[in-house]
């Protein structure tokens, strides 16, 4: 899935989805970020607001 359209994407697949490509192809969120060219704090903002934070030390949101 293209992570590129988080905005308009499901909250709890997309948290699915971004901790996936952490975990199996980028090793953190800002190269994640980085790679697709999205903001960081938007991403982050999109998932804070269905109740998802981002846990710096795990790599994942919860």
């Amino acid at each position: 899935m293209d992570v590129t359209k988080f905005e308009t994407m499901d909250p709890v697949m997309l948290m699915s989805i971004v901790n996936m490509k952490i975990r199996d192809e980028f090793g953190t969120l800002d190269s994640l970020v980085k790679y697709y060219g999205i903001d960081k704090d938007k991403l982050v903002a999109r998932l804070a607001a269905a109740g998802f934070d981002y846990l710096p030390d795990a790599k994942q949101f919860r």
